[in-house]
């Protein structure tokens, strides 16, 4: 596993973190508690020493905490987020910053977490919502500078808005923020854009979600997929967009000569410029992901050959 300092703040992390919004089973169907915990420790055994979840995972924090504890020789740090007070994702224009996140409800979200953790601190506190019209505005900056000088978070960073880089460019460039976690893939290629170079100028860590596409760059996403009923993938996948992802990955393994079953991990390589979250929710997928961390750029002519495989971003409206 190799490692990789998380922006300016110092918090060295394996270049593979660990996803954990599926295994709290408030959105992906399927989870089973003991094998989730066997896959987090199995993660920590390959050299996995970052996770992500949030206040909103359902039973993800208290899973992540029981492990983290368990774990107590090995240095694992964890990512949490603040769900808006508002309940409204994505955060609209307009909106003022006290209705998502005044600095009370920040507080008192970080204090449940920890609760549920059962430890006593995040080592990166995120909005789970943002909007750039709400830098320089509201308490929220002051609650959060609190809540780093008594030691319950380290680095404060955002969950960027689906498939909208650009609506972050003003909080980067402000300095306020540490880290940036952003949906970044073969078929959503945006935050390369702006998003990136602004983030490598102001020394912003990156934290990259849904490097799979929620599924679909594994190769496992077909014309026939279906998903339980409950399961968040019944609406990703919705319509004839399954048909879609199966014919643009058969044209990304005939352009590289891969297979379908290499497909995971050369999406997985793709990304590794930043620190990946997928989601893994077995050891199988633990050991398939961690093994993409041995060193191996992506060769040019492959990264030139995905970079022709980007999706229009409306797509995902």
């Amino acid at each position: 596993m190799r490692y990789r300092e998380l922006g300016r703040g110092g918090l060295r992390v394996s270049e593979i973190g660990y996803g954990a919004w599926g295994i709290g089973a408030s959105g992906w169907v399927g989870a089973t508690e003991d094998e989730s915990v066997r896959a987090l420790h199995r993660a920590v055994e390959l050299g996995v020493n970052f996770v992500d979840t949030a206040r909103g995972y359902g039973e993800s924090e208290r899973i992540v905490g029981r492990v983290v504890r368990e774990r107590s020789a090995d240095p694992v740090y964890v990512a949490t987020k603040v769900p808006p007070k508002n309940g409204v994702w994505p955060a609209p224009d307009g909106l003022d910053p006290a209705e998502a996140f005044p600095g009370a409800h920040v507080r008192a979200s970080v204090e449940t977490s920890l609760r549920a953790r059962g430890l006593d601190r995040f080592d990166v506190l995120q909005f789970h919502v943002w909007n750039d019209e709400w830098v320089g505005r509201g308490d929220w900056p002051e609650t959060v500078a609190a809540l780093k000088q008594e030691g319950k978070i380290g680095l404060f960073g955002v969950s960027v808005n689906d498939h909208r880089p650009d609506s972050v460019l003003a909080l980067v460039r402000s300095g306020v923020v540490d880290t940036v976690q952003v949906i970044y893939n073969v078929f959503d290629q945006a935050p390369a854009d702006e998003l990136f170079p602004a983030c490598l100028e102001h020394g912003v860590g990156v934290i990259v979600r849904v490097a799979l596409d929620e599924g679909g760059l594994t190769g496992r996403v077909t014309a026939g997929s279906t998903f339980p009923e409950g399961d968040f993938r019944s609406r990703y996948f919705r319509g004839d967009r399954p048909a879609q992802v199966e014919r643009r990955v058969d044209a990304i393994v005939a352009d590289l000569g891969i297979s379908r079953e290499e497909m995971a991990e050369t999406a997985l390589r793709f990304v590794l410029a930043s620190t990946v979250v997928p989601g893994m929710r077995t050891v199988r997928n633990v050991e398939r992901n961690a093994a993409t961390s041995d060193g191996r750029p992506m060769a040019a002519d492959r990264l030139a050959v995905l970079a022709g495989h980007r999706w229009q971003r409306n797509f995902y409206s």
